[in-house]
């Protein structure tokens, strides 16, 4: 450590350089068997899982995901555009909706109106604290949202009192409501114009049927619309 002080001296710097730390190298990790054995048993259960999930998904609710991709690309054919909320990891599912259509899935094309609404954290605080949390969405589909454009509402449990009010928000912007959720009936898969309902009681396996049912959305959409490329879609009014 005497030749760095040493040289902080020569540059003038004194004492106000602090001396430098080597960081310890990191021991080797001891791969025990029964993590491997956890592991293996977990990837068979949710293997069984989401095979059945996805089976009963295709079976029950094929059109409804038809119907839903016809009418999203209805609304960016028409000039409209899609906004999308949820909370926690249904949150973070609307944004990953909004990042395929404004980015891409899978093919090079114009980019689609989506936002959402849960990105915007100063508008989201402001909008909790002078009104209320459960206003967060509404407020701001009251701001955004044009008759003929689409609110996404992503919930498991379909119980989401932010979401419920945001529904009735879309409903008197003369929007149309597309609602993810679980396997349950609930207040939200009632109230929306169109619902898929991942089959699965299951949280995580529900999650998991909805990032499926986001990217064949995703799919169709993008061949569609790409399809015809030049009419002015994808323009965000």
């Amino acid at each position: 450590m005497a030749h760095i002080a040493r040289a902080a001296r020569e540059e003038g710097l004194g004492a106000s350089v602090a001396p430098v730390v080597m960081a310890a190298p990191v021991a080797p990790v001891t791969l025990r068997p029964r993590y491997l054995e956890a592991v293996s048993a977990a990837m068979s259960a949710r293997r069984a899982a989401l095979d059945a999930a996805i089976e009963e998904l295709e079976l029950r609710h094929s059109q409804i995901i038809a119907e839903v991709a016809a009418l999203l690309i209805a609304t960016v054919r028409g000039g409209g555009k899609i906004l999308a909320a949820g909370n926690g990891g249904s949150a973070a599912q609307a944004q990953h909706f909004a990042g395929e259509f404004v980015g891409r899935f899978k093919r090079e094309r114009a980019a689609y109106p989506m936002l959402s609404l849960t990105v915007d954290t100063s508008i989201i605080t402001a909008i909790a604290n002078d009104y209320s949390y459960h206003d967060v969405f509404a407020r701001q589909i009251e701001a955004l949202g044009q008759p003929g454009d689409v609110f996404v509402a992503i919930s498991t449990s379909g119980k989401s009192e932010n979401l419920l009010r945001g529904v009735r928000a879309a409903h008197e912007c003369s929007m149309t409501v597309i609602a993810l959720t679980g396997e349950r009936r609930s207040p939200l898969g009632q109230r929306a114009d169109l619902t898929i309902r991942a089959p699965s009681a299951d949280t995580a396996i529900a999650q998991e049927l909805h990032t499926l049912i986001v990217h064949i959305l995703c799919d169709i959409a993008e061949r569609e619309l790409a399809a015809g490329a030049g009419d002015g879609q994808g323009r965000l009014r």
